[in-house]
């Protein structure tokens, strides 16, 4: 049975981001993998978009059986689960949100889809507060 190494970034800035955070990483724990690494805990301003809600986030390193596309729909429904029940695609701009879970790293592959590519550039490469959460997990 083989494992597949990943790497995600979660993030909450409304109905009690750190519970949130908290809640989304048992659920991936439960329904997922084995979080193997956890990031610190950061607050940072919203990005891309305004608002007066702070993000809580954090990065993790999962071990995970699961295919790529698999993950997403898993990490989909736990957002729904957790009250997010549209993403920024939908909206066609980002909002606050209960909870944001991306995929940033599966392995070392590189992942193109309509719905997933992986890495994901703009938090691997673009975003500050990101990058020095993923390089506390890799």
């Amino acid at each position: 049975m083989s494992y597949n190494n990943v790497v995600l970034l979660l993030g909450s800035n409304i109905n009690n981001p750190e519970n949130n955070i908290k809640i989304a990483l048992e659920k991936i724990e439960d329904v997922i993998g084995l979080i193997l690494t956890k990031s610190e805990l950061i607050i940072s301003k919203p990005v891309e978009f305004d608002s007066y809600n702070n993000f809580c986030n954090i990065a993790v390193r999962i071990k995970t059986q699961i295919s790529p596309i698999k993950l997403l729909g898993k990490l989909k429904e736990i957002e729904r689960e957790m009250g997010r029940t549209k993403d920024s695609s939908y909206f066609g701009a980002y909002q606050d949100r209960v909870i944001d879970i991306d995929i940033i790293l599966f392995n070392s592959i590189k992942f193109i889809s309509k719905k997933l590519i992986i890495p994901h550039h703009k938090n691997l490469f673009e975003r500050d507060f990101a990058m020095r959460l993923i390089n506390e997990v890799r």
